[in-house]
């Protein structure tokens, strides 16, 4: 046989993850609004002698950094979409972007209730004008992050480009999101709305401080920041974690494909397997039993509309009635 005749059966494994995501334009935008913020605050603060704006500086280059790591994890994968090295695609670089995030952001939630509860033991003494003043700041520069950041939006533009998908994964399903989240826009999103919770807490916490001499309430109010910042952490090394060690699609997604292959005649699925190898990326592997089996071709023809980026069939015959 030549190899020109293989080309039929060749496809490529970059499922379109070459193009560039709504979220990585958006990040990279919050990632330099906050390096910007964070260089303005730290140039004021040594020029001005506010260790409060110099603090907050220093804060917002740990978030900087969180966010420059995402921008990086997006060009990463678009660069090495068609790298062979990758088994099913770079995909899975989303997921360990947004993984890293959330180790961060549960390392940020840590700090937060170590500093706070030292702080109960040994109050400090609190520039209230100078705090309030860093804490608006922040609230202002995280909102504006937060809005461009919107994981709304985000779903919107991939259904809205969701026919953009690459011309490979067409003969092998499109791809579709599922419910699938971007976890490295995910990431970053968490990263600047807790920031955004802890500044809001923080004005709260200061104006009772100063107006109700209720000093208390600025680590406690942190220990609540900690303790949500904490749950959103877990949420998405949970989900991240989830697809970076092939979790099962979700039921939902499973049983449709073993409808989809099970109304073709007396064909059984025997052996199913469905993981995300992308944001909004499937892959199904499924062995099926028939007493008169057809090619694998066709039984890829009937999962065409389950929006599955790559299908392996393994085909069986069944003797007699033995798979009844």
């Amino acid at each position: 046989m030549h190899e020109t005749n293989l080309a039929a059966w060749e496809h490529g494994h970059s499922f379109g993850l070459y193009r560039r995501r709504p979220g990585e334009r958006r990040t990279l935008i919050v990632a330099l609004l906050t390096a910007a913020t964070m260089v303005v605050e730290i140039v004021a603060g040594i020029a001005f002698g506010s260790m409060a704006l110099l603090a907050d500086g220093l804060h917002m280059a740990s978030h900087t950094v969180a966010l420059g790591l995402a921008v990086f994890a997006y060009i990463y994968c678009r660069r090495h979409a068609g790298d062979s090295r990758f088994t099913f695609g770079a995909g899975k670089v989303n997921s360990l972007g947004g993984y890293t995030s959330a180790l961060l952001l549960a390392g940020f939630a840590i700090y937060m209730v170590v500093e706070s509860v030292s702080r109960l033991m040994t109050p400090v003494p609190i520039q209230f004008d100078a705090a309030i003043a860093v804490a608006v700041i922040g609230l202002v520069v995280n909102g504006v992050s937060v809005l461009i950041l919107d994981v709304r939006h985000h779903a919107a533009d991939h259904d809205a480009n969701a026919h953009h998908d690459s011309p490979e994964a067409h003969g092998h399903g499109r791809g579709h999101n599922h419910g699938h989240a971007d976890h490295n826009l995910r990431g970053a999103y968490l990263h600047v709305i807790a920031d955004a919770l802890t500044s809001l807490l923080a004005i709260v916490a200061l104006l009772a401080g100063k107006y109700l001499g209720a000093v208390w309430m600025d680590p406690a109010m942190g220990i609540v920041g900690a303790f949500l910042v904490g749950r959103w952490a877990w949420g998405l090394l949970r989900d991240s974690g989830h697809t970076l060690l092939d979790w099962q699609a979700p039921a939902t997604v499973r049983d449709t494909v073993r409808r989809s292959v099970e109304r073709f005649r007396d064909t059984r699925v025997v052996d199913l397997h469905v993981w995300s190898i992308g944001p909004g990326l499937f892959a199904a592997e499924l062995a099926v039993v028939s007493h008169e089996p057809e090619e694998p071709s066709v039984y890829k023809e009937l999962l065409s509309d389950a929006d599955l980026a790559h299908v392996t069939v393994e085909v069986h015959r069944c003797p007699g009635d033995g798979c009844s």
